[in-house]
């Protein structure tokens, strides 16, 4: 059996029957190919930022380690970025920062690898993958052929897409290429962003300017998986109708939320549910509730992967009774 502790940002204790590391979509052509793991299923694993492991792993865990950052085409405004899908994401964004391309910058210091990225719609501060995203290519597991994927067909939602739902497990994604421009203009609006940039002074910010801003406000928010292990929001922002947003308006004044683009429906923060209610802080054992930020559970050192689905069950259900708001997880539990 093979840990898998060092593998997820939760630093739960975890094993697998078997573990493999490809650097290549060929790679795992080969193994699939080679007969010698076809009996066993497999589960692909990118950063480990974005999972809960609850319990051993019998399938074969593919660690995906494809690197490589290059442009693809470029013209007088835009270029075209390509990542590998092991790509660490926010070596990724800072590449492109560093470069003077924006669109990536509000994304800084996300968890996770290029790979996941589109997967999961990944997003802060104003900015989502499917705002810059071109393409991105995958390997059908079922014919073992390249595929590549428009913004349409990845069907982004908040937080989803196509291979979170009706692609779920039949693909393998490879790289993605994002369309970056050489012309940036910068989103300043959401979050503390503002706030950040007038304490230093800064009216006219530059794409780094707003980068070196986002990683300020995580770092002064989210706990650092290498010393509290965690995967960031465990939740999703509820998302509800324009009649029970109003509802919650009016029992609940001055509750934050924000009118969904192209929408009538209207978004509200996790974390302020969860404060409110009293989870905070929260802690039993080695499992709990990180004390600066409320939509992030963390586990302190020993917690297992089912305690920590055990709490956030009851945070789940506290949000419900209290609000008539249901949450949703962000993380996959495995």
């Amino acid at each position: 059996m093979f840990s898998l502790r060092a593998f997820n940002t939760f630093g739960i204790e975890a094993e697998a029957r078997q573990f493999v590391e490809i650097s290549s979509i060929d790679q795992y052509v080969a193994l699939r190919t080679s007969g010698e793991y076809a009996h066993l299923p497999h589960l692909f694993l990118g950063g480990g930022s974005n999972v809960l492991l609850t319990q051993a792993q019998e399938a074969l865990i593919v660690k995906i380690s494809i690197p490589g950052i290059s442009v693809v085409k470029e013209d007088a405004d835009f270029v075209w970025l390509k990542g590998g899908a092991g790509v660490v994401w926010d070596e990724f964004v800072q590449y492109a920062v560093n470069h003077g391309w924006s669109g990536l910058e509000n994304l800084s210091l996300i968890p996770g690898t290029v790979g996941a990225a589109p997967m999961q719609n990944i997003g802060a501060y104003g900015a989502e993958i499917k705002d810059t995203f071109d393409s991105l290519e995958a390997l059908n597991l079922q014919t073992l052929a390249i595929e590549v994927f428009d913004a349409k067909a990845c069907a982004f939602g908040y937080r989803e897409s196509f291979f979170k739902r009706a692609g779920k497990g039949l693909y393998l994604i490879g790289s993605v290429t994002f369309k970056l421009s050489k012309k940036p203009s910068v989103k300043t609006s959401y979050g503390a962003i503002q706030e950040v940039l007038a304490t230093k002074g800064i009216t006219q910010p530059s794409i780094r300017d707003v980068a070196d801003a986002v990683i300020e406000i995580r770092k002064s928010k989210l706990p650092d998986p290498k010393e509290i292990g965690n995967s960031g929001s465990f939740f999703k922002n509820p998302t509800v109708s324009a009649s029970e947003a109003s509802r919650l308006m009016a029992e609940f004044p001055g509750i934050p939320n924000y009118p969904v683009e192209g929408s009538t429906e209207v978004k509200f923060p996790a974390g302020w549910f969860i404060e409110k209610a009293g989870w905070k802080g929260f802690r039993r054992g080695d499992a709990g509730v990180h004390a600066k930020q409320a939509l992030v559970l963390v586990n302190y050192g020993e917690a297992t992967g089912a305690e920590i689905l055990a709490l956030s069950e009851e945070i789940k259900q506290s949000i419900k009774d209290t609000f008539g708001v249901s949450l949703e997880t962000e993380v996959n539990i495995l």
